[in-house]
């Protein structure tokens, strides 16, 4: 299984960095993982909601480019499904026996994703009712994929 994760902005932080390259190491041995990061746009807090969306759409673009062909589309988003890991692990088995052996999560900007990608996902995942920056929820993202790999797996993993 392949899985891309397109994320808006760069990691700054050195312990984020060292975590996400700890979970991506050990998600190497179930899948085939690359993290693809773009360009954030600048966005202060006193934006319009037409500069907003304006914000939103050219994020979106810039991460639709990189959506390979063929890929579930997966996003992160508030309204989407909030499933249990054992749930996330279910789902996750149920792309893999559906054929689906390239799985691509986005993760929007602080604004959120345009509606375009929004429309387009094949799954709406939210992780928590509780607001993440966006550069951690790439690691939760990471963490619960191999969560859901070892539940898969029916190996031990702290509960």
């Amino acid at each position: 299984m392949r899985i891309n994760i397109i994320a808006v902005g760069r990691l700054k932080e050195k312990y984020l960095k060292e975590a996400i390259a700890e979970y991506s190491k050990r998600l190497s041995r179930y899948c085939d993982l690359e993290i693809i990061e773009v360009e954030d746009e600048q966005a202060p807090e006193n934006l319009s909601h037409a500069q907003e969306l304006q914000v939103k759409k050219k994020e979106a673009e810039r991460m639709l480019k990189k959506i390979k062909q063929g890929s579930t589309l997966i996003v992160l988003d508030l309204k989407g499904e909030q499933p249990t890991s054992e749930g996330l692990a279910a789902k996750l088995d149920s792309f893999m026996v559906s054929g689906s052996s390239n799985l691509t999560f986005v993760i929007g900007g602080s604004l959120g994703l345009d509606d375009e990608l929004l429309s387009a996902a094949d799954y709406k995942l939210c992780m928590s009712n509780l607001t993440f920056p966006h550069q951690l929820a790439r690691l939760i993202l990471l963490e619960q994929l191999y969560r859901g790999f070892k539940i898969l797996a029916g190996e031990p993993y702290h509960k």
